[in-house]
């Protein structure tokens, strides 16, 4: 089952199609051809492999009046080794460049250095003087994005951004680079996004940001403000530390349902009854990698 990150990271390039241009050109500084739009086609290739295997997402870029093919850019999120892809992204490659009849590049995502290492090996087809090397944006290329001005022209880059560089020390200006642009967002990327960006920040990171919400700094965006002004409310009427309970745990639900996990009933108490603000986070964590909701109670591990 893909995991909640593998699915974030298909969501951002498939929300913001020209994500993809913009990464193989900006970040990784191989040229694209000029286009007018870039539209997220059809990634089913079952004609040669099954179904279940499809491209996470495929981007073809347009150009001209006559909205022609200019290029093709099949992304892959790649979170883990898996032995089948050098064999299936050839595939992938060579069936976009014949469905849609232009050049065809293979752009590999992932947030893990590791990842991007491996992901990055030359694949050798076996035919003379046809060696598939992928593009690779891994974590080291994702650009830091703490200005809110340019979160707000692109929302999907600044979550990128803290997905892959969240857990260090600029962890705090992109969140709070996010908040900026998050009232230009329609309400479920909002809430997916918002979901997301928490999520990568670390620990301190988030400290810090609910100190600043204390000491009455000035958000820039009304979503902000209002998240801001819900949390002082929760605080008056039931004391900081249980509104702060409260919507840990919600925030534990959330993640699971909306991984599309059911959530039975012994789980959904025990998490709603916690009173363990480190109980939560950890909970949190988990949330977004467990494979069956009952799974996040067997263990104490994060």
């Amino acid at each position: 089952m893909p995991s909640v990150t593998h699915e974030a990271l298909v969501e951002l390039f498939k929300n913001r199609p020209r994500l993809a241009a913009e990464m193989v050109q900006d970040a990784l500084g191989q040229p694209v051809p000029a286009f007018t739009e870039a539209r997220v086609e059809s990634s089913d290739l079952a004609e040669v492999v099954p179904s279940e295997r499809r491209a996470d997402v495929i981007v073809v870029l347009l150009a001209s009046e006559q909205q022609r093919p200019a290029m093709a850019i099949v992304v892959e999120v790649q979170l883990g080794v898996d032995p089948d892809k050098p064999y299936v992204w050839p595939v992938y490659v060579t069936q976009t460049r014949a469905r849609h009849r232009c050049p065809t590049r293979l752009l590999v995502v992932t947030i893990d250095a590791a990842m991007a290492r491996w992901s990055a090996r030359p694949i050798d087809t076996g035919h003379p003087g046809w060696t598939l090397t992928p593009l690779v944006l891994g974590p080291e290329g994702v650009p830091v994005v703490t200005d809110a001005e340019q979160a707000k022209a692109a929302p999907e880059v600044v979550v990128l951004s803290a997905m892959a560089h969240g857990e260090g020390e600029a962890g705090e200006a992109i969140g709070v680079a996010f908040l900026a642009a998050a009232a230009g967002l329609d309400e479920e990327r909002r809430a997916l996004y918002a979901d997301v960006v928490l999520s990568s920040l670390n620990a301190a990171a988030r400290r810090t940001l609910e100190a600043m919400m204390k000491s009455g700094y000035q958000y820039q965006s009304e979503f902000a403000r209002g998240y801001v002004a819900k949390g002082r409310e929760e605080g008056r009427e039931e004391g900081v530390r249980e509104g702060t309970l409260k919507t840990k745990a919600h925030d534990v639900l959330a993640v699971l349902e909306a991984r599309g996990l059911e959530v039975p009933a012994d789980v959904r108490e025990r998490v709603l009854a916690s009173a363990d603000i480190a109980e939560l986070d950890r909970w949190i964590r988990r949330a977004a990698v467990v494979g069956d909701a009952c799974e996040l109670l067997a263990t104490n591990g994060s």
